[in-house]
């Protein structure tokens, strides 16, 4: 005869229960514990805590062993994630190791990670651009993957809501393709990217307008970011080290402690999702598996409402291994799509170029942010052999130089003696691809990680219109260039350069109208296990041009409203 501790199945049981702490998982913790919802955090890597847990983040230059560099030994042992532009000395202890959590490349593809609390939230680019109804409507319009449940008007709301509690700095633009939001004051554009600006506005009239970056920055702190015990952005661009003075917006410096104040949160670090439990009997999910990172035993979790926040990827797979009699292929996979329709965006690209004038000026101080070029190719109409678009990063600075000829006190003087020569200024594209069945990440049916879990296998590739944009991107920025009067244009395309470090992957378990071709309902519930949400990238339709964070943000908000509301009418 068996007994049930049905103490420890209470202490074991909430109200929700979120998966992951990253940028989406620390919204969905603010939302559904702010509205009462008693909810537990599941995060899989270690516990890092504000401020005290940024060991680099006031360190000088000359107090790393290496000066801020990778050893060769640690490079070539982590051959994935010494791709990324912030695996450095300062900021490695945030990043996944390849041979701590190895995964199965089928095509090439660098999976960056961070598995801490906080997540990828602590490293991020922090660039936040609104989605446009050109985005939400482009399947329907363009005829590529499916149409999205939402229109901008659904999120809209959202945006301006999650806006002013992260804390955004840009400019109101007026653009139809990229809205204006919440903003606090914008960076400044160096006076290279001013002309830039204005001679784009003289020879396209509009058509293809340059304006400074919006990002998640605290340009000017209001009540909201004093009440979370954030200050002013000190523009020391160090923000992959944790940024002490919460400059910048992080799940560690926002929305996780917000959550904390409220009583209602548990947060468990090192526990590593197995899979979800379902329910046959209730025909919804019940709870989830969890196994310590550090002993291997399994615990299960209970609660009416189930957040999946755990990046694309990890999403996918943890819905993939989520099997029962009900569900042999995945959690609420009936369509067998889950898993299929991966995107990310295209950074393979960049072009540079030489400014000749404006030697009267220099580049002084630092910023966290460049300038931006909202999407201009296929808006209206389709105008190009290709499909949907890019966007383009746009920074420039003038170039210096120091005489290193001479000895004592003659070496001296050259150095101090700092000599400028012309501006350079480079952009780097991102472009939208194509969400196609034949890009797709699956288990593997014998091969598992330390946890027991099925590794990851990940087939995703360029394909025909990702190569047709970059030639048009080559082709209109060095037309754009030239017109603006730059000198010594230069392209550069590395097709080695494999998908994945763009770091915005996204899709597998994709929002649409339709059961029979999407995983996910307008209010990112599952089809067929209506207390299972998804918001985090793996629930998007299309990916656009823009950097995908903010619209993360707007849809967890949104999903934890609608999922509140039913929890409380006993719906869910």
């Amino acid at each position: 005869m068996s007994f049930l501790n049905i103490d420890s199945v209470k202490d074991r049981t909430f109200d929700a229960i979120v998966i992951g702490s990253g940028i989406s998982g620390g919204w969905a913790a603010k939302e559904l514990t702010g509205k009462g919802l008693r909810t537990l955090v599941l995060e899989r890597g270690r516990d890092v805590r504000h401020v005290t847990d940024y060991p680099t983040t006031m360190m000088q230059p000359w107090e790393f062993e290496h000066l801020g560099q990778i050893p060769k030994a640690l490079r070539d042992a982590n051959p994935i994630a010494s791709r990324c532009y912030a695996f450095n000395e300062d900021a490695a202890h945030f990043f996944v190791k390849d041979n701590e959590h190895p995964y199965i490349q089928d095509k090439p593809f660098d999976w960056i990670r961070g598995y801490q609390v906080g997540g990828k939230s602590l490293m991020w680019a922090r660039g936040t651009q609104r989605w446009s109804d050109y985005d939400f409507t482009g399947p329907a319009r363009d005829g590529f993957a499916i149409d999205w449940p939402i229109r901008y008007a659904d999120i809209a709301p959202w945006y301006s809501y999650v806006e002013k509690f992260a804390g955004i700095s840009g400019n109101k633009d007026g653009l139809p393709q990229l809205p204006d939001g919440e903003f606090l004051p914008p960076h400044e554009q160096s006076c290279v990217e001013k002309h830039f600006t204005n001679e784009m506005a003289k020879h396209y009239k509009g058509a293809r307008p340059v304006i400074i970056g919006r990002c998640a920055h605290l340009t000017q702190p209001k009540p909201i970011h004093t009440q979370q015990g954030r200050g002013q952005c000190q523009n020391r661009s160090l923000c992959q080290r944790g940024c002490p003075y919460g400059g910048y917006f992080s799940s560690n410096s926002s929305t996780l402690p917000w959550a904390a104040k409220t009583g209602k949160l548990t947060l468990k670090p090192d526990s590593v999702v197995h899979s979800i439990i379902f329910d046959e009997k209730k025909n919804k999910a019940s709870g989830v598996r969890v196994i310590d990172a550090h002993t291997k035993q399994m615990t299960e979790y209970y609660a009416r409402v189930i957040f999946v926040n755990a990046a694309t990827i990890n999403s996918n797979l943890i819905l993939l291994n989520s099997t029962s009699n009900r569900f042999p292929n995945g959690l609420g996979n009936d369509n067998g799509l889950l898993g299929k329709y991966i995107a990310f965006h295209n950074f393979r690209t960049t072009i540079s170029a030489e400014y000749e004038g404006l030697l009267d000026s220099k580049t002084e101080g630092i910023r966290p942010n460049g300038s931006y070029i909202p999407r201009f190719r296929n808006l209206a109409k389709q105008e190009t052999d290709f499909l949907r678009g890019y966007a383009a990063g746009f920074s420039g600075s003038r170039m210096n130089y120091t005489d290193n000829n001479g000895i004592g006190e003659e070496l001296k003087n050259n150095l101090f003696d700092r000599k400028y020569g012309n501006w350079r200024v480079g952009s780097h594209m991102m472009g939208e691809t194509i969400p196609k069945e034949s890009n797709f990440v699956t288990l593997d049916k014998d091969q598992k990680d330390a946890w027991g879990i099925p590794l990851i296998r990940t087939s995703v590739a360029y394909d025909d219109n990702d190569e047709k944009m970059i030639k048009d991107f080559h082709e209109q920025m060095t037309e754009m260039l030239t017109l603006s009067g730059f000198k010594n244009i230069q392209t550069h395309d590395n097709p080695k350069k494999a998908p994945g470090l763009d770091i915005h992957e996204m899709g597998g378990v994709r929002m649409g109208n339709d059961p029979k071709t999407s995983l996910l309902d307008k209010w990112n519930a599952m089809h067929h296990c209506k207390n299972v949400f998804v918001t985090d990238g793996a629930c998007m339709t299309s990916n656009s041009t823009q950097n995908p964070s903010l619209t993360f943000m707007a849809i967890t908000a949104r999903a934890a409203d609608y999922a509140v509301k039913e929890f409380k009418k006993g719906n869910i």
